[in-house]
């Protein structure tokens, strides 16, 4: 698990590099550590180096290592698709839900919060780039969705979150979250008060960060190539 702890101090490092390239104070972005098809071992393993908020995107899954790790004090991030049928799941087990894109799901997580936790926190999932396979809110319609969801009692809008296709490179992939931190200042200036911008991954983290980034989503750069066997 040595593995892990160097890889975690490599990512620290682009982060760090990437802020002072942009001008940016390396504390405004937190690095979420996707675990997705990894097991228990190596989301202890990340936190014995330091790494206490995790990205899941399977609910079941994730539940599963929620339940045997919940000795340890770790966040847990929702960032995959939630459906009707896992609403639940997801509010009665993570802090965060990056992936809302319809009010329908939101008021579900706001319906089944138990009363005893903390509100969920919620990001808006905004198709930046158009892509037809992607999910994700249009960016015409983020603004109503950000201000219905910000009124659900049981939930606290925090951002938007965005996976645009892979950019062939730096520019590329700047132009494309442009768009995003364009959306996200766009909500502020209604005074939606958000203060997250979920965007940017292993490969194109430093475009990101360039962008206004305010978390990245890592997984395969800390933990290895996943086998999905």
């Amino acid at each position: 698990m040595t593995m892990i702890a160097d890889n975690l101090h490599r990512i620290h490092q682009r982060m760090e590099e990437a802020c002072r390239a942009s001008g940016r104070d390396p504390g405004t972005v937190r690095l979420l550590a996707v675990s997705k098809t990894f097991g228990v071992d190596a989301v202890a393993a990340a936190h014995a180096a330091g790494q206490t908020a995790f990205g899941e995107n399977y609910i079941q899954e994730a539940v599963d290592k929620i339940t045997a790790l919940a000795h340890v004090p770790l966040e847990w991030h929702c960032i995959g698709p939630i459906q009707s049928n896992k609403t639940r799941l997801v509010a009665e087990h993570f802090h965060w839900a990056h992936t809302v894109d319809r009010l329908r799901i939101a008021q579900r997580l706001s319906e089944q919060r138990p009363a005893h936790l903390a509100p969920l926190q919620v990001c808006i999932q905004v198709n930046v780039d158009g892509g037809p396979t992607k999910s994700g809110v249009t960016p015409d319609a983020a603004l109503a969705l950000a201000q219905a969801v910000a009124a659900l009692p049981r939930l606290r809008l925090r951002g938007l979150m965005c996976i645009p296709e892979l950019a062939p490179d730096f520019v590329a992939a700047c132009e494309v979250f442009a768009r995003a931190r364009g959306l996200f200042d766009q909500l502020n200036a209604t005074g939606m008060g958000l203060d997250t911008l979920s965007m940017g991954m292993s490969a194109d983290l430093e475009a990101a960060i360039a962008s206004g980034s305010t978390m990245v989503r890592v997984g395969s750069a800390i933990f290895g190539a996943r086998d999905y066997s």
